[in-house]
């Protein structure tokens, strides 16, 4: 079976305060985009019961291959009913350390591959009890649209936003940024902000008040990024954001704009927004 993990972007994030547990409680609006990963698992009956051989191809993952969240899923799935032996194969496609997330998408899109191929009907409590156990933002992935998302990211409510006549830009600068280091440097808001209310306002709007409040600590630590952000206004983006920690920077445009390949000094995409809803 083969599916297509998605990437997210952020409409805006407020870091409204740090936790006792050590997290913190946030407020984003997420939204699914047409950038994908490609994630496919054959059954092996030669492969001991329970056993996954997993390969990768695309942009290289740094980190322990034993700890991807493609292999974490199948022993969640596994410790609650047991699984033959499987043959995974990742390519990836998505940007990784970009805010995207891309390792998250392709966490909950195995558990939703394994629950199809084996007919499992875990049902949504279940599945999503599961991808918070690999992380924050996992059950946001086993949605099919933009969701606002609070506490530490993991309370998710669907959202009729309707994004169908925009394009997105979307750079990625290829800067790794620790997403621990722009917690520590970013000043929580202390206060919520009425997400859904700027969104319903036109987008001519939502720059200056749909506001990522990490972006200043990663430009601060990342000048270039900010200047991608500044690219992207001047050229006629309606709305211009840094997607969650960084480092990867969006613009939305009214109409399809072209560049030429290196116009931000890295590469980029340019994608049909709602599009990306019904991934």
């Amino acid at each position: 079976m083969l599916v297509f993990p998605c990437a997210k972007i952020n409409l805006g994030l407020n870091v409204v305060r740090r936790r006792a547990d050590g997290y913190h409680d946030i407020e984003s609006v997420l939204v699914p985009i047409p950038l994908t990963d490609a994630l496919e698992a054959v059954v092996d009956p030669a492969l001991p019961q329970g056993t996954t051989v997993l390969t990768r191809s695309g942009r290289p993952v740094p980190g322990d291959p034993d700890m991807d969240l493609v292999l974490r899923a199948y022993r969640l799935v596994h410790a609650l009913h047991p699984l033959p032996g499987l043959r995974v194969h990742l390519h990836k496609a998505i940007p990784i350390g970009a805010g995207l997330g891309g390792g998250s998408s392709d966490g909950a899109h195995m558990l939703l591959l394994l629950d199809r191929l084996f007919g499992l009907r875990l049902g949504p409590e279940v599945m999503r009890t599961l991808a918070a156990q690999l992380g924050s933002d996992p059950p946001f992935f086993l949605h099919h649209g933009p969701c606002l998302a609070e506490g530490r990211g993991e309370h998710l409510t669907p959202l009729a936003l309707s994004l169908d006549e925009l394009w997105l830009v979307l750079v990625d600068p290829g800067i790794h940024v620790s997403t621990a280091e722009v917690y520590a440097r970013t000043r929580p808001s202390g206060a919520s902000v009425d997400l859904r209310s700027i969104l319903a306002g036109p987008i001519d709007s939502w720059q200056g008040r749909l506001i990522n409040g990490m972006e200043e600590a990663v430009f601060t630590l990342h000048p270039a990024i900010g200047r991608i952000k500044r690219a992207l206004l001047e050229a006629g983006a309606r709305y211009a954001s840094m997607s969650g920690s960084g480092s990867s920077v969006f613009g939305l445009f009214t109409e399809r704009p072209r560049f030429e390949p290196l116009t931000f000094g890295a590469p980029h995409w340019t994608l049909p927004l709602g599009a990306g809803q019904q991934v």
